[in-house]
């Protein structure tokens, strides 16, 4: 494979998420893969979906949106992943995630292992290896990626301790949001009191050097090694938060992958993530020309 053109993977799931209105693309790292994209950076999502006519819808859709699916696998007994979503009056999404899905039964293949590799960065999080087949595929693709990132990004009733124990063993980059910060130091016995001694914490205890905490409308922190930067939010009217964190992650890798300054890699995934805050569902239709001017009238 030659790929001269530096690229992410992001691995888990791809899924239609059933609104009252109707179905939309999903699934948390798909969501980053078309946000990765829409920012000029070339990407690959690896998944599974079902050898059904909803399998087919989703891959045609995500072509259609010119990423490819070279590395979606079609599974011949499971179903492609579907999840009811439900919003609250705060504009809030909730999840019915259903079990056994054509993304819980991901192969580790040959040619996996030189994407892996290649890859500027490998996005990830835990809700994929819920079951043993995909859990075991991620935790080889994780020996081969130079930079693993951790979207926490916890579902109940799909929180298991000990994997997530593992997975943060074996980040380089953490992303989550308070609410996953006062959970993982409940999960290590230990009490919460501020976020910069959870961040440090967490740092020390998991050898992570980066941990990125999002805050919704308190804005975002950044903590790199023993060092860290406070950002705020971009005031806008709301249209819900489905995938307003995954677009922050897409935001903050785009920089960061070209190696930008702490300045602009929180300013971008700040500008992204509200941008797609502002606008219904997690993967709406949109240009960088339109994107630039929302950051061009936010600018803080």
């Amino acid at each position: 494979m030659t790929n001269k053109k530096p690229y992410i993977v992001c691995f888990g799931e791809v899924l239609w998420d059933i609104f009252p209105e109707g179905a939309k693309a999903g699934g948390a790292p798909f969501n980053v893969a078309y946000h990765v994209y829409k920012t000029g950076t070339d990407v690959k999502m690896l998944s599974r979906v079902g050898n059904d006519e909803l399998g087919k819808q989703l891959t045609d859709q995500i072509k259609d949106w010119g990423i490819t699916a070279d590395y979606i696998q079609i599974d011949q007994e499971h179903p492609t992943s579907t999840v009811i979503a439900k919003i609250d009056e705060h504009n809030e999404a909730s999840y019915e995630i259903i079990n056994h899905v054509a993304w819980d039964y991901i192969d580790f293949l040959p040619e996996h292992k030189q994407l892996i590799s290649e890859a500027e960065a490998f996005v990830f999080g835990s809700l994929s290896a819920r079951n043993p087949k995909t859990r075991e595929t991620l935790l080889k693709l994780l020996e081969f990626s130079k930079l693993r990132i951790f979207d926490v990004n916890f579902r109940p009733p799909f929180i298991d301790i000990e994997l997530i124990k593992e997975l943060l063993h074996k980040a380089d980059i953490v992303k989550m949001n308070k609410a996953e910060m006062r959970m993982i130091m409940e999960f290590l016995s230990e009490e919460y009191v501020t976020e910069d001694e959870s961040a440090t914490f967490i740092q020390d205890h998991f050898n992570i050097r980066e941990i990125v905490l999002t805050k919704g409308s308190k804005g975002a922190r950044y903590f790199v090694g023993n060092r860290n930067y406070g950002f705020s939010a971009v005031s806008i009217q709301i249209a819900d938060t489905v995938g307003s964190g995954d677009a922050f992650l897409s935001g903050f890798l785009s920089k960061r992958i070209q190696g930008k300054s702490v300045e602009e890699i929180m300013t971008e995934a700040i500008m992204l993530g509200a941008f797609i805050t502002s606008k219904a569902g997690a993967c709406p239709d949109y240009d960088d020309e339109e994107f630039q001017q929302f950051k061009t009238q936010n600018i803080v």
